[in-house]
């Protein structure tokens, strides 16, 4: 796919800078292009939930997280390849050498997508558009997968350009095109924008960005509250100061679990939080951090969500404090389960700090690990994560650890 421009204005140089990559169905693209019999076939990547699928599957309405079962209804001729997430790291790592040889300024979002940043290297790569393009030859050539880009001047529209050109595109907003090309999408481009949001504006006739940017600033903040009404007011009008942020830190980190739709006991759920758990609390110390905040989330079998979440005095990363909690907060949730189903288990961990902040601050006897925590890392560095486990986990599938950005 050519270069597209939002309209027919004339590129300004050097004002729209910020790049918006993101590899298409990243999973299913890292499938494809290692086994050459995918290519061009839909293929679905998971084990009972649908993690992925490629652009020829999603044609058939395929979408995450469907079951498998529902997936194979949509497109019987569908080839469902169960995930290899060692692939996808390294396919990520390459991805990202990609990213950083292009500009020093990389703000990585998710393993497959970053923003970027090429002001000032006019004179040493070209124009914006120009580093666009070579970067996705770049990425198709050294890691071969596809890519789109977004170019505009403010991250939020180069997001949206990256969304609207997919797949295997690049689109260009010109900074004197930019609300001509955003006004007509519908109000789901603005991020916030969920299933409840775009209900509440349709409920007021207001489908497309243009009708939210005719409204005051007032009247969306009586519609959807302040913080909401001001943000999505902003982004109507394209006012999104963010740079893009070097090394950047996760505010949180979480892990999940895709069950599939047969039955689960309460100790089979509980099992599957102790793994969640356990591998967090590893992530959380190996990262050098603490948290105060658990989350537990939860899919049912009719694909809605619930939270349930508990702040702690103190901060820690220690295992069995994260548990304790994340127990208690099943335990709350069980009623919705029996009623309801699950299909998938996850557990977040917010208001994140780097733990020597905290120590500095604690009494020289307490303790942000227990020793126990330490000892068992200390094994699992030394002879791998499958060295030692819980004895409730003996002989049970884990389930998978999906690549992430560094912590």
């Amino acid at each position: 796919m050519g270069v597209v421009t939002a309209c027919e204005h004339t590129f300004v140089p050097g004002d729209a800078t910020i790049l918006h990559a993101d590899v298409d169905s990243f999973y299913a693209s890292v499938e494809q292009r290692d086994d050459p019999r995918l290519r061009g076939r839909p293929v679905i990547v998971g084990g009972g939930v649908v993690l992925a699928a490629s652009y020829e599957a999603k044609a058939y309405g395929i979408r995450t997280p469907m079951g498998e079962a529902l997936a194979r209804h949509l497109c019987p001729h569908a080839v469902v390849v169960r995930p290899r997430m060692d692939a996808y790291s390294d396919a990520s790592k390459a991805l990202f050498e990609v990213f950083d040889d292009t500009t020093p300024f990389v703000e990585g979002i998710s393993i497959d997508e970053a923003f970027l940043d090429v002001g000032g290297l006019r004179w040493i790569s070209g124009t914006p558009t120009e580093i666009a393009i070579r970067l996705r030859e770049d990425v198709r050539e050294k890691v071969g997968l596809p890519i789109t880009v977004g170019v505009a001047r403010t991250k939020f529209l180069a997001k949206v350009a990256s969304a609207v050109a997919k797949p295997d595109g690049l689109l260009v907003v010109p900074p004197e095109a930019e609300l001509e090309f955003l006004h007509p999408l519908p109000v789901e481009a603005l991020w916030g924008v969920g299933p409840v949001t775009a209900s509440k504006l349709n409920d007021k006739g207001i489908t497309i960005v243009e009708q939210v940017a005719r409204l005051g600033e007032a009247s969306l903040v009586r519609m959807l509250g302040r913080a909401a009404g001001r943000h999505l007011h902003a982004l109507a009008h394209n006012r999104d100061p963010r740079p893009v942020q070097v090394g950047r830190r996760r505010h949180s980190m979480g892990s999940q679990r895709a069950l599939g739709r047969r039955r689960r006991s309460p100790e089979s759920l509980d099992a599957d939080l102790v793994a969640i758990v356990d591998r967090l609390g590893r992530r959380l110390r190996t990262a050098h951090r603490v948290c105060r905040t658990i989350v537990l989330r939860l899919r049912f079998d009719d694909f809605s969500r619930a939270t349930r979440s508990h702040t702690l005095p103190e901060a820690t990363a220690e295992t069995r404090t994260i548990l304790v909690t994340a127990r208690e907060l099943l335990a709350g949730a069980m009623p919705m389960i029996r009623d309801q189903g699950i299909t998938l288990i996850g557990v977040t961990l917010g208001n994140l700090d780097r733990d020597d902040a905290i120590q500095l601050a604690l009494p020289f006897d307490r303790a942000l690990a227990h020793p126990i925590d330490t000892a068992l890392d200390g094994v699992r560095e030394r002879f791998g994560s499958g060295a030692i486990t819980r004895a409730v986990l003996l002989g049970r599938d884990s389930g998978q650890s999906v690549p992430l950005l560094p912590d």
